[in-house]
């Protein structure tokens, strides 16, 4: 009985110095991801494109956040980056053959930490991340 005790006592304190909100949702793991690819070759003087998307892991209802996206590293001369709701896009025409190293950072945050539950008949209030920020190393070749 003294082990079901102590068990019960460090997944408490776990939870309580990560700063989850939900422990539930810690467990299940929701968080915002990006994605996990290999970036297009590019070719110099070509049109290149590539979209890389964010979503929020394990959440059913990823469209619920706004998404802020910053892109830090070598972007390769010609090559400009857009950002549309929940993509980061790489757009344009490279200039210089190369191996650019490409740092994409995502935060999110909850549209509305409060919604009407129309199948419970009730507001329901809360926060479901367990983290809200991510980033990946993306590299991108132009030959």
């Amino acid at each position: 009985m003294k082990q079901y005790y102590v068990s019960a006592i460090l997944l408490f304190s776990f939870f309580l110095f990560n700063g989850c909100n939900d422990i539930l949702e810690c467990i299940i793991n929701v968080r915002p991801e990006l994605a996990n690819k290999t970036l297009d070759h590019g070719h110099v003087n070509e049109y290149y494109s590539e979209t890389i998307t964010a979503q929020v892991k394990n959440e059913p209802h990823d469209n619920g956040y706004d998404y802020y996206f910053t892109v830090s590293g070598n972007i390769p001369a010609g090559i400009e980056v857009y950002y549309d709701y929940r993509e980061v896009i790489f757009e344009g025409i490279p200039q210089e053959p190369g191996r650019y190293t490409i740092r994409v950072s995502l935060y999110v945050e909850a549209i509305n930490e409060c919604y009407f539950d129309e199948f419970e008949g009730r507001e329901i209030c809360h926060d479901p991340l367990c983290s809200n920020n991510t980033s990946r190393v993306y590299t991108l070749v132009v030959r």
